[in-house]
């Protein structure tokens, strides 16, 4: 992509409302703006972003066996009265009347609407277990929203739901979901703490929240310095790591004797970015639905839900990953993975150059953005760092008399003048 055809409307200053450096660095690379207090358009490059952040999502749930499948953002209140949630979820959920006089409400997650899909047509434990997922965007009509889309009104989440005949199964499900999460957050780039938390409103006893360890993150956690030896390759990954000891500030507080090690036990802070719930035959039961058990007697299939806030990711990556001249983004998400910059926009050798650059990056499939604007190197320089894209090819009139490029790695600053063939085998490798 050329910058003078996409829309990358870049600040130099910070907003006055931007509270969080994830906020203040997406409004300054031009990757979101606010339409509405909590809710945001997705502008050209954030929202490449976004699809990769959805698309390494949706691999692992696919490994993990999940159906996709696309529910309705609005859903009936019907659904909600039937389990008992309608009236206790409280005034984060939008409800309205349709023109008909109906009840209906924006749906912020979905546990009625596919138990009612899947239950109506489930007959026996033959039909069990499954597991489904669909990504799709929510509203929660936060008091105060704020952080831009860490906490925001409208936001994009993954939620997969498994349905099993026992407990047995539903702990299989339940783990295979806890390791995908592991997969996904390290595929981002990302170190993710899964710690054991309340299940809330959501209903039963076994819940975990997933935090990405940032220094900036909004929750302090503790937990045992074993945790970070712990490699998700390992084949009892899950089992270790849903083990070992790991608890929000709040959680902590209330253990009376910890059993970690005052000389093992960390603090760090992070950003809740995915939750878990096996909840049983809360809404199976509550919705009044069975299935014929192995023994022939009617049984009420165990539940599991699992979110990942995909929009929320967007966010914490930033948090995690940034410097003092702007985003560092992790090669996986990165909108594009090389920026080639014209120093001299209209010099005929400067020019040929960079063609050629943009041409055997893109027959090469290697996602380049070209900085052709007519605009001072300097401007260009600070634009390629704010917006964190991996690689740089730099192109000048005294690099290419010499028939070099300059390339700058943009996550180490280092920097190397190359001949065109071995600049792009550095990025494309």
């Amino acid at each position: 992509m050329r910058m003078t055809q996409t829309f990358v409307p870049v600040l130099k200053e910070s907003p006055a409302d931007a509270e969080i450096i994830s906020h203040k660095l997406a409004l300054r690379a031009g990757l979101i703006r606010q339409t509405a207090a909590g809710i945001y358009a997705w502008l050209p490059l954030g929202f490449r972003v976004l699809k990769k952040i959805e698309a390494i999502v949706r691999r692992e749930q696919d490994r993990a066996g999940g159906a996709e499948l696309l529910m309705p953002t609005v859903q009936s209140a019907d659904l909600w009265q039937r389990s008992g949630r309608y009236d206790a979820y409280g005034p984060e959920m939008l409800r309205f009347e349709d023109r008909h006089g109906r009840n209906m409400l924006y749906g912020p997650t979905n546990e009625e609407m596919l138990t009612e899909l899947f239950m109506s047509a489930a007959a026996s434990y033959r039909d069990l277990p499954k597991m489904f997922y669909h990504i799709q965007w929510k509203f929660r009509d936060e008091r105060r929203p704020r952080f831009g889309v860490m906490r925001g009104r409208e936001f994009l989440m993954k939620d997969a739901y498994s349905f099993d005949v026992d407990e047995e199964g539903l702990r299989r499900s339940y783990d295979s979901q806890f390791e995908a999460y592991l997969r996904t957050f390290a595929a981002l780039g990302l170190k993710a703490v899964p710690v054991r938390a309340p299940t809330g409103p959501i209903g039963g006893d076994l819940s975990h929240e997933f935090h990405v360890l940032a220094d900036t993150g909004e929750s302090a956690i503790y937990y045992d310095a074993a945790l970070e030896d712990i490699s998700i390759d390992d084949p009892e990954a899950v089992a270790k790591l849903s083990a070992t000891y790991a608890m929000e500030e709040e959680e902590h507080e209330k253990v009376a004797d910890c059993p970690v090690p005052a000389d093992r036990l960390l603090k760090r802070r992070g950003i809740e970015v995915g939750h878990i719930f096996a909840f049983g035959s809360k809404y199976t039961n509550g919705m009044g639905y069975s299935v014929q058990g192995r023994d022939g007697e009617q049984v009420h299939p165990l539940m599991g839900s699992y979110g990942i806030g995909v929009s929320r990711l967007f966010g914490a990556i930033i948090e995690a990953c940034h410097d003092e001249a702007g985003i560092v983004w992790p090669r996986q998400v990165a909108p594009y993975q090389v920026g080639i910059i014209n120093l001299r926009q209209g010099d005929e050798a400067c020019d040929a150059a960079c063609e050629q650059l943009y041409g055997q990056l893109t027959d090469a499939g290697v996602e380049a953005l070209y900085d052709d604007r007519n605009d001072r190197g300097g401007a260009k320089f600070a634009t390629m760092d704010l917006i964190g894209l991996p690689w740089q090819l730099i192109v000048g009139p005294k690099g290419v008399s010499a028939g070099t490029i300059e390339v700058k790695n943009r996550a180490t600053g280092e920097r190397a003048d190359l001949s065109p063939e071995d600049a792009l085998a550095r990025v494309a490798a």
